[in-house]
């Protein structure tokens, strides 16, 4: 999906994206204490703001997502959607 359509939350770029219910998820979010009723999302992990209105590029060398709750310091982003940056 475009990242103009990220309206729903904030553009990320994390080390990692996968299911919530792999062993790397719910590892991290069994320590944060964090319980998921829907493990079909999928989570960032180690993730940090991204711009894609900064100076032609996102830099962002992982994976960028659109993600709706990054209350986790960047840990953790839950509700990621994979975004092309280049659209």
């Amino acid at each position: 999906e475009p990242a103009s359509s990220c309206d729903t939350g904030s553009l990320q770029c994390c080390d990692t994206v996968e299911p919530a219910s792999s062993s790397g998820a719910t590892q991290v979010l069994g320590l944060l204490g964090i319980v998921l009723s829907n493990l079909d999302v999928l989570v960032g992990l180690t993730c940090s703001p991204i711009s894609v209105l900064s100076s032609g590029g996102s830099g962002c060398t992982a994976d960028p997502v659109c993600c709706e709750n990054n209350n986790f310091n960047g840990l953790i982003s839950l509700g990621c959607v994979p975004v092309n940056l280049s659209l």
